[in-house]
């Protein structure tokens, strides 16, 4: 009995042996303070990463700057834009100043030209309505190459090849053809007047659209400058566009005076063709007083007989 006594004594005894349990509860709390310690240490991370893009962004524009400084064109007179232009704004200002020179060319050139021919013609058709007849007429002009003088010379001729049949015909033949002589003259005359004022009437008109054209071209230009550069600086922008500008500049000062020389000129050679038709008149007049001088004899003889 004793023995069965001590058996239960040592049943107990590895019980309260197998009572370390609490020591495996004792790193429970180590292992609740470490994550603990996570999240204090994990705290100033952010607070460090948050200045850290601040710098960047502060740095990023300073070099942009002499970028954009060194665009700038040094020179902003006339030339200097005109040099620093595209190559297609270049050759439309070089196209209307070449326009522009050409029409005061002519301005100079037909001027003079109008000019001394008022004044020969002038004084031819003084000498015409100063002469007495066809013959008379012709020893006043002599050999002159004003048109004046050709057309006394070119009635005098056609009178001359038609004398053979003056005496058996009423006249007016010779009339007719005489005045078709005369009045190829006047045309041909008036023509060489007009030479060069087609290219004034050409320039007026399209002068302004081609400065337009240079000007739309020069601002598409410097708007792609403008986002090539991303950058709305005034300063930055403005040359191109009084670049793009200054062709509509040139275009204008091509046209106006090209439109108010054509306008000019237009009256001059209608005046210019006044004075051919007077001159052309007062021939006609000494070719039907030489006709009408040749027929009288030949009427009296028929009345004697």
């Amino acid at each position: 009995m004793s023995m069965f006594c001590l058996s239960p004594g040592h049943a107990q005894t590895p019980a309260p042996s197998e009572q370390p349990a609490p020591p495996a509860v004792a790193p429970a709390p180590a292992a609740s303070e470490t994550p603990a310690v996570g999240t204090a240490e994990a705290a100033p991370t952010p607070v460090q990463t948050t200045p850290a893009p601040t710098p960047p962004m502060q740095t990023a524009p300073a070099p942009a700057a002499p970028a954009a400084a060194n665009k700038l064109p040094h020179n902003l007179s006339p030339w200097g834009m005109f040099m620093a232009a595209d190559i297609v704004v270049k050759a439309v200002m070089v196209g209307l100043a070449a326009a522009s020179l050409g029409t005061w060319i002519i301005w100079l050139a037909k001027s003079v030209e109008l000019t001394l021919a008022r004044r020969r013609l002038r004084r031819g058709i003084a000498g015409i309505l100063a002469a007495e007849d066809l013959a008379d007429a012709a020893a006043t002009v002599g050999d002159a190459r004003d048109t004046a003088a050709v057309m006394v010379l070119e009635a005098a001729d056609e009178v001359r090849v038609s004398s053979g049949i003056i005496a058996h015909t009423d006249g007016n033949g010779v009339n007719e053809r005489v005045t078709s002589r005369l009045s190829r003259i006047e045309a041909a005359a008036g023509r060489r007047m007009t030479i060069g004022t087609g290219m004034l009437a050409t320039v007026g008109a399209t002068a302004p659209f081609v400065g337009l054209f240079g000007t739309v071209w020069g601002i598409m230009n410097a708007f792609i400058g403008i986002s090539e550069s991303q950058t709305t600086n005034l300063a930055v922008v403005a040359p191109g566009i009084a670049e793009a500008l200054l062709a509509t500049a040139i275009g204008l000062v091509a046209a106006i005076p090209a439109v108010i020389i054509y306008n000019v000129f237009a009256r001059s050679i209608a005046g210019y063709r006044q004075l051919l038709a007077d001159a052309s008149a007062g021939v006609e007049r000494l070719v039907s007083r030489e006709l009408d001088f040749r027929r009288v004899p030949v009427a009296l003889s028929r009345a004697a007989e």
